[in-house]
């Protein structure tokens, strides 16, 4: 078939395809709708739950002569030298072309999370800390080099961003997301697709949709939002994505919403992405997603019945490996319960990408078999960099950073001098190494208590670790107040261990309950700091915690997100003063550990009030984040105004580094809405912009708002522009205002589509140096 048209790589993909798909079997069709996952385990500890129930046996020389259409996780699922998978995957390819009557390979995806999933690749910061740093063109960058790193291995396909917002901190996968707040999470997420994309991997968006809003902060609950909040906060970032990224893939989120499956809902997966939203790539199914239909949702009979319900809604590939798309799917459309044209549909939409891939013209081969380094000293320094802006310095009232040099300072916690307190649950170190204990971890991981050793060579730095993550034993906390009593300051790293299903504190299945402190690490601390020498008290986890307990008590609070493998280093540069600062919370971090099990987009009824004994005010807001200099807002122009609900209008002011170093001011711009037809948050990020300036320097910044930006979704169901007050607040913070700007929306109410603005412009003019 060397000759046939759909092998004409100068004919339109479309009618490549369309020469293929009449070329095919059925059999030939359905083998593009799945993936196969060759190597995983059915048991042992480092299966996922229910995983057995949902393996099944394949032959895979019989599987592959009808062709296939994905191959799962070549690198995450064991470690192997990257330049020998590659050569591996290679090989499985060409057998896989040679085996088919129309010499195709398969689409190879891994995970990508915080890095390509794979063993000697670079352990990237967590998506929280990317929202932390609030700088998509440094995320961007590393989403490069992540698709660059991917498709040097063979691999096609990236299973990322997580573009989740979170609604309850208790979530285990908080760790995954990038914040609280869909315009952070849209701009972040977006930054990384389009890194992604340009390297030629297509980004898949999860989980579509609705995942993060489970109920009571449970793994794969169901989701209990409305009509309006998942129009407004949980859709926006993919609308993002895929309108301004570029992102070819979406994948289907396990849980329900108001009694439907993502999985088996046309309304969501096309009526909403394809038709009204134009996407044309492919959705994947999460792994088991298709089985669970009739394993956990109980909406199919079978797997015939799970297989019907879930290609009819729009998802064309079976993820992490065959069950459903197999057999019972070719046997029902054979015997007329399952319409043809939905497989031919899916195959369409699967082949159309392979054809983008490069997958169908007759000179395609396996990618390069030469060197690989997927830790290079490149990556190393994005890695650096982003930690570094990642990390938020929460308070430091009396001054107590930079540690000066020369102090004696006693480092204390389970997290101080462990690699892996730098690493979230999707990192391979944490996801697949902890289950191959005599392999190394392929990485240097440098610690906090080793960076901090680097970092003031002339302090007298002792340890002691006082307690586990998340066990009950004491037994330590003697010796660790005994190093304390003994120093001039105390840094007390404490924290989270990333693990999956509950051998963990944070990520995927590790839910909690309330957001104290895992274990007895509280009560060390309370130890620590009745000492009365002055704790410096360092976070390294995957969710906020509750933190009013010690408000005030302590020398200063560092917040950072699992900030990958350059993390100590970052952290132990912000104590020394090396590194100044400049992350800004991407989560609120809560007052009591009960007491906040929202985020800060609430409508007035969810604030505080006398028609509550609960104060669910966080201790630090969302966008909070000291520095060790200082900033003046200067000049601000920004003229009370009334603007059409179709205009647009300008604010500006100029900022300057008022103090003796360099350092990064986030400069945030936030809606609020006095009057509206239903309730609307009281206030709500809509744009930002990091800069960096010297001392002295200056920068003049121009916000451009536009009235889409006010938009929201009406009683109706209609999202609408509506006329009336709009007040514009520039600030440092979700609380801390610096100048409020009132607006008038004038004209009638207008309705807006996917074609409406999603953004903020901010225009960067040069001040002076």
């Amino acid at each position: 078939m060397t000759t046939a048209p759909w092998r004409d790589p100068a004919l339109p993909a479309d009618a490549r395809v369309t020469d293929l798909l009449a070329r095919m079997t059925l059999q030939e069709k359905a083998a593009q709708l799945y993936g196969v996952w060759v190597g995983a385990a059915t048991d042992g500890d480092g299966v996922a739950p229910l995983q057995r129930e949902m393996t099944a046996d394949v032959d895979w020389d019989e599987l592959i002569t009808q062709g296939l259409g994905q191959l799962t996780r070549s690198f995450g699922t064991a470690p192997v030298d990257p330049a020998v998978g590659a050569r591996a995957l290679a090989r499985a390819q060409r057998r896989i072309a040679a085996a088919g009557r129309f010499g195709i390979p398969a689409v190879a995806h891994e995970e990508c999370l915080a890095g390509f999933t794979a063993w000697r690749a670079t352990a990237y910061p967590v998506p929280l800390a990317w929202g932390a740093a609030f700088d998509p063109a440094l995320v961007e960058e590393m989403g490069r080099r992540i698709g660059h790193d991917l498709r040097a291995c063979g691999v096609h396909q990236g299973l990322a961003p997580v573009l989740d917002v979170v609604r309850d901190p208790r979530w285990g996968r908080v760790e995954e997301t990038i914040g609280e707040d869909p315009y952070l999470v849209g701009t972040i997420g977006t930054a990384y697709v389009r890194g992604l994309e340009s390297a030629g991997v297509v980004a898949t968006l999860k989980h579509f949709a609705g995942y993060a809003s489970s109920a009571g902060a449970r793994n794969l609950a169901p989701v209990r939002a409305g009509v309006r909040e998942f129009a407004d906060i949980t859709l926006p970032p993919f609308e993002m994505a895929l309108r301004e990224g570029g992102a070819r893939s979406v994948m289907a989120a396990y849980t329900e919403t108001d009694g439907v499956p993502a999985s088996a809902d046309p309304r969501l997966l096309t009526g909403l992405l394809r038709e009204e939203w134009g996407f044309t790539g492919t959705v994947v199914a999460d792994y088991f997603g298709i089985g669970f239909l009739q394993s956990l949702h109980r909406v199919a009979a079978d797997e015939e019945e799970a297989a019907h319900r879930a290609l009819a809604a729009g998802i064309d590939v079976e993820l992490p490996t065959v069950k459903c798309y197999g057999t019972p799917l070719v046997t029902a459309v054979r015997e007329g319960r399952v319409p043809q044209a939905l497989v031919d549909r899916a195959a369409r939409r699967v082949l159309l990408q392979k054809c983008e891939l490069g997958l169908l013209d007759p000179g395609w081969k396996a990618e390069p078999e030469g060197p690989v380094d997927l830790d290079s000293a490149e990556n190393r320094a994005v890695a650096r960099r982003l930690a570094e802006e990642s990390v938020v310095l929460l308070d430091n009232p009396g001054g107590l950073l930079p540690l000066a040099s020369g102090t004696r300072i006693a480092v204390v916690g389970p997290r101080a001098a462990d690699a892996l307190a730098m690493l979230g649950c999707y990192s391979f170190p944490s996801h697949v190494l902890t289950h191959h204990p005599e392999v190394p971890l392929g990485i240097e991981i440098p610690t906090v208590l080793d960076a901090l050793r680097a970092e003031l060579p002339d302090a007298k730095v002792t340890f002691a670790e006082g307690c586990g993550v998340s066990d009950p034993d004491t037994a330590g906390f003697e010796e660790a107040v005994a190093r304390a009593a003994e120093a001039d300051v105390c840094v007390a790293v404490l924290g989270d261990r990333a693990g999956l299903f509950g051998r963990g504190t944070s990520g995927e299945g590790c839910d909690v309950t309330d957001l104290q402190l895992p274990g007895v690490q509280a009560e060390l601390l309370d130890r620590l700091v009745a000492t009365g020498v002055p704790v410096v008290l360092v976070l390294l986890t995957g969710r906020p915690y509750a933190l009013g307990r010690w408000h005030g008590r302590l020398g200063a609070v560092v917040q950072a997100f699992f900030p990958g493998e350059e993390g100590g280093p970052a952290v132990a540069g912000v104590l020394s003063g090396r590194v100044n600062p400049s992350g800004r919370l991407p989560v609120s971090v809560p007052r009591v550990p009960g007491g906040q099990p929202w985020t800060y987009l609430q409508p007035p009824l969810g604030l505080a009030g006398e028609v509550s004994s609960l104060d669910p005010t966080p201790l630090y807001p969302f966008g909070h984040g000291r520095s060790y200099t200082t900033f003046a807002w200067e000049d601000v122009h920004a003229p009370e105004a009334g603007i059409p609900t179709d205009g647009s209008y300008d604010l500006s002011l100029t900022v300057r580094n008022t103090g003796d170093r360099a350092g990064a001011e986030v400069v945030q711009l936030y809606l609020h809405d006095p009057v509206a037809s239903v309730t609307r948050p009281d206030v709500r990020l809509i744009g930002y912009r990091r800069v960096e300036l010297d001392p002295g320097a200056s920068r003049r910044l121009t916000f451009r708002f536009h009235a889409d930006l006010s938009s929201f979704t009406d009683r109706s169901g209609t999202r609408v522009v509506e006329p009336g007050a709009l007040e514009l607040r520039l600030a440092a913070s979700s609380t801390e205002v610096r100048h409020r700007v009132r607006l008038r929306l004038t004209g009638p109410v207008r309705v807006v589509g996917p074609e409406r603005r999603l953004r903020c412009e901010v225009e960067v003019s040069r001040g002076t140096d």
